[in-house]
């Protein structure tokens, strides 16, 4: 009796399916049709038309715009004031506010045309490099020099901006603050 149930919900559940849908085979190959297409000429002068197959004038808003349109606000235009009002300003303090660095070293320094490396100091530490001719903020962004006699290397043009050399200089001598 199990075995005849378990064949008639079998045979019930098999009923219910769909059948399979497409093609159990390829399709047969055939030439398209020349007739399928229509030649088409459209000189170069002719009117843009939309997606409608309406000319672009026939779809155009209200508030279309020409090339030769001129805005005008109406009314008369206002009188320029003939004083400018006084405001008083706050003082600005002055001179820099720098925390101070973990630590400063000094020594050489050249130009590297791919930014700010040093050895010694892991990336993205922020420094201050001060030289002859003035001071930049960095992060170190690499690592190097090898060189035993140089203590970083900085992008050509900060090198040049802090040494206050000549063009070509090679080295110069810099003191490091990181912070």
């Amino acid at each position: 009796m199990a075995v005849a149930t378990a064949a008639l919900i079998a045979a019930i559940a098999l009923a219910g399916l769909p059948v399979p849908a497409g093609s159990t085979g390829p399709s047969v190959a055939r030439d398209v049709q020349s007739a399928a297409f229509t030649s088409v000429t459209v000189s170069a002068n002719a009117p843009a038309l939309g997606a409608t197959g309406i000319p672009d004038t026939a779809v155009r808003s209200d508030s279309y715009l020409e090339v030769t349109d001129r805005f005008m606000e109406p009314g008369r235009r206002p009188k320029a004031p003939a004083t400018r009002p006084v405001v008083t300003q706050p003082a600005s303090p002055s001179g820099a506010a720098w925390k101070p660095p973990r630590y400063t070293v000094s020594g050489n320094a050249t130009f590297y045309g791919n930014g700010t490396t040093a050895m010694r100091l892991p990336t993205g530490t922020v420094v201050r490099v001060c030289g002859k001719g003035g001071c930049v903020q960095r992060t170190i962004d690499d690592y190097g020099p090898t060189s035993t006699n140089r203590i970083i290397d900085l992008y050509t043009p900060d090198f040049f901006k802090i040494c206050g050399c000549p063009s070509w200089s090679g080295t110069t001598w810099v003191t490091i603050s990181v912070y």
